[in-house]
């Protein structure tokens, strides 16, 4: 019975060690978005993080449409990348968890 507890934990540390991996690598996954005219464009991570934003030129006369094209296309960004980090994260957890019965069940 020991033996199944030591085991079950040694494979949730390396389940552990890989989820990090897989943060760390999500880092360099880059996460492109545009308007639909093309006058923005972003760059975020795929966790989430922004690193970079090209503005047109002619959005910089009117702020509020600004504002709109910024939270419209940040937003489809953020919702793309939040797609990619959980499918990633879920498949790394679902790949390290122990063999229990009846389990599957709740990872549906």
């Amino acid at each position: 019975m020991f033996g199944d507890i030591m085991g079950m934990m040694g494979k949730l540390k390396e389940t552990q060690k890989k989820v990090q991996e897989t943060k760390e690598r999500l880092n360099t996954v880059m996460i492109d978005e545009q308007s639909s005219d093309g006058l923005l464009e972003v760059t975020l991570t795929a966790n989430r993080e922004i690193k970079s934003i090209s503005i047109d030129d002619s959005l910089l006369k009117d702020k509020e449409q600004l504002e709109d094209y910024l939270v419209l296309t940040l937003n489809k960004a953020i919702e793309k990348a939040t797609n990619v980090n959980e499918t990633e994260l879920a498949a790394v957890a679902k790949e390290g968890m122990p063999n229990i019965p009846g389990m599957d069940a709740f990872m549906k």
